[in-house]
């Protein structure tokens, strides 16, 4: 038997729950297309994610240690993957929609600079007076304009709920979003659900990668309550070798996280009374969340890889370096546009110098990053 688009919209149809977004429901492309015989909207949507260029680069750009530090730190595309993982989990467990849920997590990213965060902030002081830089602003650009992949039009074309739900995923942005992405309202919970399941794929692998790396001890770890119950659980289960009891300690903490969302948010649901994908957007606040003890528990544990971790001095050190790169790269562009590929240079009339500048630099990875800026200031260095 072939199971094709329109038996995948009628499982959809029947197995999920009331407010779980059906793709045969949605908005729609900007640009209309004919259907797939066998894949659904946002089927499509996540294989076009995966096949761009710019989750393609999410293998060599950082998530907390700089790619040539080591190879079994996680990346940008490992972290996507794993929060995908943890996302179709979750929304399994809710009745919600899987693929509208992986695609938004394999997507969360796509905007991010080379080096992290610490390439954010210096990106964001440098587009200051040339409308800013945010990363999920920069991953909306991405798929709706920079990736270029098809004849008829820019960007990827996707529906309308996956560019919704990377715009709209933090909370705080649901007043802020564009016009055309119904700021003021709700968006779907498979959305509400990323900035969630985000939080908890960087916190255990930070933790993870942290012990790995020696930056933090388990001594230190163990005035953590989330992280010692789940310690404790593990060494009382018999657990000696010290790498499997982190692997195990780091499962559980997952597992617990992600068993106390689903409670949650089920429970937020009943209350709210919620019955329909209506009812989640005119809800008037998100359905998607903790219980309060774990937000305290999360919360804990979230200020102690702060200030141990990402506030480590290796770490800053690192930062502090990413930032000399970004804006000397920035500089030189912009003194010189003609050093800039063709293609970018074209942009130019459309986009502004410095916009065209920072689409440039964010869309490259640490490594490439690197090397452009030895080009551009080692004189020994062919260019």
């Amino acid at each position: 038997m072939r199971v094709d688009r329109l038996a995948l919209e009628a499982r959809e149809e029947r197995d999920l729950a009331p407010y779980g977004m059906r793709s045969a429901h949605s908005r729609g492309r900007r640009h209309p297309e004919a259907e797939h015989p066998l894949r659904t909207r946002y089927q499509r949507d996540r294989d076009r994610v995966i096949h761009s260029s710019s989750f393609r680069r999410l293998e060599y750009k950082t998530q907390v240690f700089v790619n040539h530090e080591g190879d079994n730190y996680r990346t940008r595309l490992t972290h996507s993957l794993e929060a995908a993982q943890i996302g179709r989990t979750v929304a399994r467990a809710l009745g919600l929609n899987e693929e509208l849920t992986e695609t938004l997590c394999l997507g969360h990213d796509l905007g991010h600079t080379p080096f992290g965060h610490s390439g954010e902030k210096v990106m964001g002081e440098l587009m200051r007076d040339h409308g800013g830089f945010e990363h999920n602003q920069q991953t909306l650009r991405i798929l709706e304009i920079l990736e270029q992949r098809y004849p008829e039009f820019s960007g990827l074309n996707l529906t309308w709920e996956v560019r919704e739900g990377l715009i709209k995923h933090r909370p705080e942005t649901d007043a802020t979003a564009p016009e055309e992405y119904a700021p003021g309202e709700c968006p779907t919970l498979e959305a509400q659900l990323i900035d969630v399941v985000d939080e908890i794929a960087y916190n255990n692998h930070d933790i993870d990668d942290g012990l790995a790396s020696g930056m933090i001890k388990v001594e230190a770890l163990l005035g953590v309550r989330l992280f010692a119950e789940a310690h404790d659980a593990v060494v009382s289960a018999g657990v000696t070798d010290s790498s499997v009891a982190r692997a195990q300690v780091v499962r559980r903490i997952i597992d617990r996280c992600t068993s106390d969302l689903i409670a949650t948010t089920l429970a937020n649901l009943a209350t709210a009374r919620v019955a329909s994908l209506a009812d989640v957007r005119g809800a008037g606040r998100r359905m998607v969340g903790y219980s309060e003890e774990m937000a305290r528990l999360v919360r804990e544990l979230k200020d102690f890889l702060y200030r141990n971790m990402y506030r480590h001095y290796r770490v800053v050190r690192m930062g502090d370096k990413a930032g000399r790169i970004v804006r000397d790269l920035f500089q030189s562009f912009v003194s010189e546009p003609l050093q800039l590929p063709p293609r970018y240079q074209e942009r130019m009339p459309e986009d502004g110098l410095q916009r065209v500048v920072c689409d440039y630099i964010a869309g490259m990875t640490d490594r490439f990053a690197l090397d452009e800026h030895r080009k551009l200031f080692d004189p020994l260095v062919r260019v």
